[in-house]
């Protein structure tokens, strides 16, 4: 409220609703000790692209209130002259995508219809003396026709942008030097955006989310003339000082802080007053509401599993423990057997599969250690020398190493189990006599127990 007393005599307020109140405030942010010639809103960039080809040249609009179109005003002076000279406070202008045709359509709508047909009105003073009372207008998008102006323009902004975007997305004469080390590109935009990013670690976004990419280049060139950092926009002595700081402290990108880089981004354009970090917010959130817990249509794939040797592939274990026995003579259950006493369990299993392919991999053959050249070559050594169950000693496998598959989709490693021991061991022990409790003597039992000299002894002590 302070900062919009200079508006009212004596400081002095309406009875309004606070809906009233809070438009008032949002609208026009006037200092208490800034006068008349205050500006009336905090300051920001103007939003309207102009031309299709430029956001430098704004256009200034006419008075909605005076009767000739002359002078024209920029949006701030316009917005001052509105307040002091009609009455009228236009809330939430800084989300007005195009304020000169916003101000030229109300012009026309006012001339045909009195203010108060589309304005709220605010008294002041309403307590005190009627000659201290003041009327103010208030024109905001309650007003479902100022509401759907807001949006065409919005919309007709977003057209404008995505046409302007596409012009430059196909445009071939695009020519300019490198900010950091003056290579000149030729061509398409994208050829001198993807080399900052990779060779000068300057990553300023991807090339089809920028729009008005010359100015933008502009604006960054502009900054580092002025020996300024593009992200901490702190000003240094000379150029040699300045590449350094960036370099060191990795400063080669721009301030997602600074709200003058928004208008080179399409995604600030998307949505009437919604910066790029609310839209992906919203985005992420109606990702996360419309995950569905719902698994009915997953569809499992099976699992291919991958010879040790060569690159058959099975459905089953079964089909590839066969397959690896009759090609290559390979018994995975037969080593189990023969590594008994070790106890080879699942995880002793994972070790000796990934080293065996890491060995393969690397062409050498895992039970002589013999290097060759190809992967052929150590395969056929190992049907040539009968190799393949020629395990080394688990203190050259059984290492934390090999605990890390040497192919990541490695489906041999999932279906690898305990069954077999778990199942021996059953076996074994289904034949081993289990001698039950001698439970003949009940009272031998009770009198000679352990528990029943305590509790003599306790009741003796008492």
């Amino acid at each position: 409220v302070p900062h919009i007393c200079k508006i009212f005599p004596e400081g002095s307020f309406p009875v309004v609703t606070g809906f009233q109140v809070d438009l008032l405030i949002e609208s026009c942010c006037i200092p208490c000790n800034a006068g008349r010639d205050s500006i009336l809103e905090p300051l920001s960039f103007p939003e309207d692209p102009g031309s299709s080809a430029s956001l430098s040249s704004t256009k200034a609009a006419p008075c909605a209130l005076c009767p000739d179109l002359q002078p024209l005003w920029e949006k701030d002076p316009l917005l001052k002259h509105l307040l002091l000279e009609h009455k009228l406070v236009i809330a939430d202008v800084r989300l007005v995508a195009d304020f000169p045709r916003y101000m030229m359509y109300w012009r026309r709508r006012f001339a045909e219809q009195p203010l108060t047909d589309f304005c709220s009105v605010i008294q002041t003073n309403s307590e005190g003396p009627v000659e201290k009372q003041e009327q103010y207008f208030l024109l905001c998008d309650a007003l479902p026709e100022d509401r759907i102006l807001r949006e065409q323009l919005q919309q007709r902004r977003l057209e404008e942008v995505l046409e302007q975007q596409q012009r430059e997305r196909e445009d071939i004469t695009f020519q300019r030097a490198c900010m950091f080390c003056n290579e000149e590109f030729k061509g398409n935009r994208s050829l001198l955006l993807n080399h900052m990013a990779k060779e000068h670690a300057c990553n300023v976004g991807l090339p089809d989310n920028i729009v008005y990419c010359d100015e933008f280049l502009d604006t960054l060139e502009k900054k580092l003339d002025s020996l300024q950092c593009l992200y901490c926009e702190k000003v240094f002595r000379d150029k040699t000082t300045l590449k350094d700081h960036m370099r060191k402290k990795q400063h080669r990108k721009i301030s997602s802080k600074n709200k003058e880089y928004d208008r080179f981004y399409v995604i600030n354009y998307l949505e009437l007053g919604k910066t790029w970090e609310e839209v992906q917010s919203e985005d992420d959130r109606e990702l996360a509401e419309d995950q569905d817990d719902d698994w009915s249509d997953w569809q499992a794939h099976p699992l291919r599993v991958v010879c040790l040797f060569c690159e058959h592939q099975s459905d089953t274990m079964e089909q590839i423990y066969a397959h690896m026995e009759e090609t290559h003579g390979f018994d995975l259950h037969k080593i189990k057997a023969d590594f008994s006493e070790y106890n080879l369990k699942f995880y002793q299993q994972v070790k000796l599969v990934n080293y065996i392919r890491r060995e393969l991999h690397q062409c050498r053959c895992y039970g002589c250690q013999e290097k060759f050249v190809s992967r052929e070559e150590v395969l056929r050594h190992i049907v040539d020398t009968t190799h393949a169950m020629k395990i080394p000693e688990p203190s050259t496998w059984d290492q934390p190493q090999y605990y890390f598959p040497t192919y990541e989709n490695d489906a041999l490693l999932c279906a690898l189990s305990d069954s077999d021991s778990e199942m021996e061991e059953a076996e074994r022990c289904r034949g081993v006599p289990v001698i039950a409790e001698d439970v003949s003597d009940l009272q031998e039992l009770r009198h000679n127990s352990a528990l029943n000299h305590l509790l003599k002894a306790g009741t003796s002590a008492r």
